[in-house]
This record gives structure tokens, sequence and C-alpha cells, in this order.
């Protein structure tokens, strides 16, 4: 599952609380990598950090002050022998470390698996990454740089995290809730499509490249010029929202806040580091205002379709087999899940 962005720890020695559906998860960059903890003292269960910032040599507790080094090593715990007294006979440091979370790294977010058994992490975005990658070059898709806070928007919906999944994954909308965004890619220029078991979206193939007085951004670098106008938006289960074009990605990260409540947080990515320079500002400029544009066109959208699931006239949808098929697949996807899930209670 999609946690947050690499770019929410901007620098080395770095440390980003997440509240994780209400479980306190704590990303730290050290000198060298990500990783991620549960937020809590092993001591007590106290909250370690709550305020995102700079690092300092340990993380205290600060309850009783026990400390943590960026590895995640119990490294001090002052008076628990008694007064003065920092260690204690058959009490052993190294077995009361902070506890951490599986993770792993692509495009740009951080994904989790809390209870550790997923299979590896590279056959969940292999079809993906190989797909892309023809399209952008290979390794590219490692390589893309995240500008800043100016390149980020955040939004709250009063709706539950699967109705934006269900919306992002299908164009059909396009000309009542995106007039703008249809006048240049228009419903006719879009398809449905579905690449594996957790992945489906649409394809565009109207994508018209950001021109600010003939300055525009660089291209990955393996996108060919006959397929410039092609672009590819997939949602990749459970919460990750994903768009890719010849001249920049993004990443948009669900957080399920209640039943009714969804944290959208969308990071845009560029090919390289001449892309994320000030001579490109103003092209950057442009896209992000696009994008928030369409974005929170999609509120109104979403959270109507939550009202709608207080009344009991709504028996579940009917869909069109032609506009609606990437949104059923993930109703599937969805619906596969509930009844494992059902199939593991002990009644």
């Amino acid at each position: 599952m999609a946690l947050t962005f690499t770019s929410d720890a901007p620098q080395k020695r770095y440390v980003y609380p997440v509240d994780f559906m209400g479980m306190p998860v704590l990303l730290v960059r050290t000198e060298g990598e990500f990783r991620v903890y549960h937020n809590v003292c092993s001591h007590r269960g106290m909250t370690l950090v709550k305020e995102a910032g700079p690092a300092k040599r340990v993380i205290r507790c600060p309850y009783h002050s026990w400390s943590y080094d960026l590895d995640g090593d119990l490294v001090s715990t002052p008076h628990i022998g008694g007064i003065g007294s920092n260690d204690v006979e058959g009490f052993d440091r190294r077995l009361h470390g902070l506890k951490e979370i599986r993770s792993a790294i692509w495009m740009g977010v951080i994904f989790i698996n809390l209870d550790g058994a997923a299979d590896e992490f590279d056959s969940h975005t292999e079809s993906l990454q190989s797909r892309w990658e023809d399209y952008a070059g290979r390794g590219s898709l490692n390589h893309l740089v995240a500008p800043g806070e100016d390149q980020r928007i955040d939004l709250a919906l009063n709706c539950n995290w699967k109705l934006p999944i269900e919306n992002y994954c299908e164009a059909y909308h396009l000309p009542w809730i995106h007039p703008g965004l249809n006048s240049y890619s228009p419903l006719s220029a879009h398809e449905s499509f579905s690449l594996d078991e957790k992945t489906s979206g649409q394809i565009s193939h109207q994508y018209t490249l950001t021109d600010i007085a003939g300055l525009k951004l660089p291209l990955f670098s393996g996108w060919q010029q006959d397929m410039q106008s092609h672009a590819e938006y997939f949602s990749f289960y459970p919460n990750l929202l994903l768009g890719i074009q010849a001249d920049h990605a993004f990443a948009i990260v669900l957080m399920p806040k209640a039943p009714d409540r969804t944290e959208e947080r969308l990071q845009l990515m560029y090919v390289n580091h001449e892309a994320s320079s000030d001579t490109y500002r103003p092209c950057r400029e442009k896209i992000i205002k696009a994008w928030r544009e369409v974005f929170i066109e999609d509120i109104d959208a979403v959270e109507g379709m939550q009202k709608g699931r207080e009344s009991s006239g709504f028996d579940g949808g009917t869909f069109s087999p032609v506009m609606d098929t990437s949104t059923h697949h993930f109703h599937r996807w969805v619906a596969k899940r509930y009844l494992s899930a059902l199939a593991d209670v002990k009644y």
C-alpha cells in the first residue's frame, strides 16, 4: 500500500511522521536510505515523533527519554535500573529497538507491507514498469525528479477512498465534469484499459505537450516522436493513482481517514534535474495549474457519489459494458478481497 512520497523527507537525516489510518508510522531518512518504523516507543507505546523535520542524533521518547538512533536501535534507557542506573540485568537493548515496517520505493512513492507477507515488491510493479519504460526509456522511472512544494496538491475529500479510484479509472465523465480538459483531450480520444489484476485506467491519444512561448519541457529519453500525444492514467490498487506523459509524470496517494473522509496528495515529477530547473518553471506552473483544476473538479463527483450511497434507492449501480470496464475491474478486485477476508472470519 502506498504510504507517502520520498520528497516528504527532502534531506538526509530527516524524520516524517504519518498517520496511517489511525496508526502512527514514521518515515526516517538516514544518510543512505529511507526506512519506515512504527512510531512508538518500545517502553510504554508513547508516540515518538509528532512533527516532521531534520533529525537530531537520536529519536528521543518525550515520556521517559528512551532514545533510538536513526537505524532504529535502542541506545539509551535512562534510570531503567533505578536513579542513575541506565542498565538493568536481564534487559537487552538489542531486542527492543524500533519495529521496522517492510517498505519499498518506486516512482518517488514509499510503499509498506504491514504483515511482511506480501510477494517481492518488484512482482507487483513489473507489468506497469515494463510497459512505461517501453515509452520512457529503461530505468527512467527510477530517476524522476520532484522539484518541490510548488508541484504538490493536497485535497481533503468527504468520501470513501474507493470512490476516487473508481472515478480515476474512467474518462466517461470528462464532457460534464471536465469541460476544459475535454476541449483539448476529448472523451473520443480516450479508451479504457486493464493491465493486470491490480491495474486499470484510461489511455489518452490526444495529450498536448506544454508550451510556454516556445519553451517546452525535456522529454523522456525513450519517448518516440509519433507517441508524444500518448498519455496513460492508471489506478494502481489499492490506493495509488499514476499518470505519465512524454514530459512529466505524477503520483497521487489516497489516504483513508474515515469511511467518508480521504486525504488526496499529488506529487508532480519531471524527467530529470534540467526539467526541474528555474528555466522551466513557467512550464511547470502551467502543468500544476491545469492538474489542480482537473482534480478540484472531481471533488463534487466523488462527494456526490458518497452522498448517494446514503440513499436506499441506490442498489450498487449499473455499469456501461463499454465505458465502465476499468472501474468494474476495480470493483471485482475489491469484491475478491472482501470474500477472502470473510472466509477467514471465525463465527
